[in-house]
């Protein structure tokens, strides 16, 4: 019997976004189709010893791959899109929707992922309304952010219309002149709205946000005063932002080098789709502008959050081979930190004015502005759209729980919303909203060669905290030690001598190999001679941290490299050694 509308229920499942700023994605379910809103990445914190991004887990979609029928971009900053080419190589989407600049961002990373052809993207245009499955139609409304060309969606679904703000603040004098399609959310408030999912991240914060345009004077200021170069670092996705940047450029005479790939991409994409305009020779390479004088060259650079390999941050470490801080430079910091990023930007702050640059920085100079709403803002949201039921998403737990308080306010009865985590099942019908359930979530960990599994982070954290101890052992049939095993320590710090502790090694070893070889040995009738040398192994290796721990008083991680027989004597005349694969514990 085929189920009614009424017993049918939409779920909501977010993967990422919630409790934290980054990760931002959102799935939507209804009977046997599944969509995806987002998928982005998130940075790691001081602990994640050579993690490049972290990504939400997406275990739950690998599982159900086959149920996936679309996906649904809202704007083209990496917390949105930032995970799709990973996600692509674990299982296909047929379609993705979004904005041309995320689009056009989009494709140069999945070419770059080498898996374009594992999807379909088709650029949509303000009010498009496009199908996705049978039973979802997705309307793209015109808003504003920090990032051009972004969007709120309109989800049309069997039970109504399921608007998802994505991130949005509300400017009335967009730089772009792109302004939010206020009068289609109120179009949809007035034929009724089922439920707003909505943006969090400022609902602690009074007030309206600032609109873009108001950095413009306060960036024209900086740039008049300055006497020398400038430097000016901002989110390399802040289009609007770079656009204000290089008209200012343009009109203090400053000749524009730009620093940072992720930063220089951004500006050709957005140049050829028309988000960013200048004339040719105002961006010069940065051996064209080192015969310039100081006063006018303009830097640009990737670095406002403190990344490790950023070109900022090189230049602050003084490992940037081609810039180096000159007395009387200026450096703009044109972006706040976002939440985890606050002290990398302070010492890169602090190295820069150690070297004689006067660094511009801070909320009070005006520099920068927020692209998400502020309370204001987000009542705005609620009155034109005027849902039954709300879901706070898109910021930290009190960020959520402050939002809720507000559309409290606003009139929405406190049983029709709900506070939730990444994981968490919403179901939806008519009438109702509730959790019902939770699919696997958390975090997967991405370096140069790939996902990390946690063993292996648990490994790097060790290794940074207390260094690594390896131990190089030979052990004939006879279950001896061939030689006195060799001991190497690395990032160790101990009151023990070498010798001692290699003496204490080697006993444990001993008593080991003479005490319990029952345990990993046999001999046969025929006088054929087997040892598990495995089994042999981890008994070593347990014994061997249990001493270490005990002597050191740390916790390094212990490496035994034990080098065994190849052949039983006894069936080789000649016996081959052989390495047994290196073990971590």
């Amino acid at each position: 019997m085929t189920k009614s509308v009424n017993q049918s229920k939409l779920k909501i499942i977010p993967l990422g976004g919630l409790h934290e700023i980054g990760k931002n994605t959102c799935i939507f379910e209804y009977e046997d189709e599944m969509i995806l809103l987002d998928a982005g990445l998130g940075f790691p914190t001081d602990g994640m010893h050579g993690v490049n991004i972290v990504l939400p887990d997406m275990t739950y979609l690998r599982e159900n791959r086959d149920r996936i029928k679309g996906m649904i971009v809202t704007h083209g900053h990496e917390d949105h899109i930032g995970g799709i080419a990973y996600h692509l190589k674990q299982f296909e989407i047929p379609v993705i929707y979004g904005p041309r600049l995320a689009m056009a961002l989009l494709e140069r990373k999945l070419e770059e992922a080498g898996v374009a052809d594992r999807t379909e993207l088709r650029t949509v245009s303000p009010r498009d309304l496009v199908r996705v499955g049978s039973s979802f139609f997705a309307e793209f409304i015109r808003n504003t952010h920090s990032m051009a060309d972004s969007f709120t969606v309109a989800l049309h679904t069997p039970l109504g219309v399921v608007i998802h703000t994505g991130d949005f603040k509300i400017d009335h004098t967009p730089v772009d002149g792109e302004r939010f399609d206020l009068q289609k959310l109120a179009e949809h408030g007035e034929k009724g709205v089922l439920c707003l999912i909505s943006d969090s991240t400022n609902s602690e914060v009074p007030g309206y946000t600032a609109s873009e345009s108001s950095v413009y004077p306060n960036l024209d200021r900086v740039f008049s005063q300055a006497p020398g170069r400038l430097l000016v670092t901002t989110f390399a996705s802040s289009v609007h932002r770079l656009n204000i940047i290089l008209s200012l450029a343009k009109k203090h005479n400053r000749v524009v080098t730009v620093l940072g790939r992720s930063m220089l991409n951004v500006i050709a994409i957005a140049r050829n789709l028309g988000y960013v305009k200048y004339d040719d020779d105002l961006i010069q390479p940065l051996h064209t502008i080192r015969h310039l004088p100081n006063e006018k060259v303009l830097i640009l650079t990737t670095g406002s959050q403190g990344e490790p390999l950023s070109a900022l941050t090189r230049i602050a470490n003084k490992e940037h081979r081609q810039v180096q801080i000159r007395p009387g430079d200026t450096v703009v910091f044109s972006a706040n930190p976002i939440p985890g990023n606050t002290i990398s930007v302070v010492n890169t702050i602090d190295k820069l004015m150690i070297q004689g640059a006067n660094v511009i920085y801070g909320r009070d100079k005006g520099i920068h502005v927020s692209g998400h709403g502020c309370q204001e803002d987000q009542k705005l949201m609620i009155a034109l759209t005027r849902p039954k039921f709300f879901v706070p998403v898109h910021g930290e737990h009190r960020m959520l729980v402050k939002h809720a308080e507000t559309a409290k306010n606003m009139g929405v009865p406190p049983e029709n919303m709900v506070i939730i985590d990444n994981g968490d099942i919403i179901e939806l019908t008519e009438n109702s909203i509730q959790v019902a359930g939770k699919v696997q979530s958390g975090i997967e960990l991405v370096d140069s060669s790939g996902i990390l599994h946690d063993n292996i982070l648990k490994e790097r954290q060790q290794l940074a905290e207390d260094g690594v101890v390896t131990v190089a052992a030979t052990v004939n049939w006879e279950c001896q030690l061939v030689a006195t095993p060799e001991v190497h320590l690395r990032g160790v710090v101990t009151s023990v001598e070498k010798a001692q502790l290699q003496a204490m090694i080697t006993k444990v070893i001993e008593t080991i190999l003479s005490d319990r070889a029952p345990d990993f040995s046999a001999n046969f009738a025929n006088g054929d001679r087997d040892i598990d040398w495995d089994k042999l192994k981890a008994i070593l290796e347990l014994e061997l941290n249990k001493l270490i721990r005990r002597e050191l008083q740390s916790n390094p991680l212990v490496v035994l490299l034990m080098q065994v027989p190849e052949l039983s004597p006894l069936k080789s005349a000649r016996t081959r050694p052989r390495t047994a694969a290196k073990v971590a514990s």
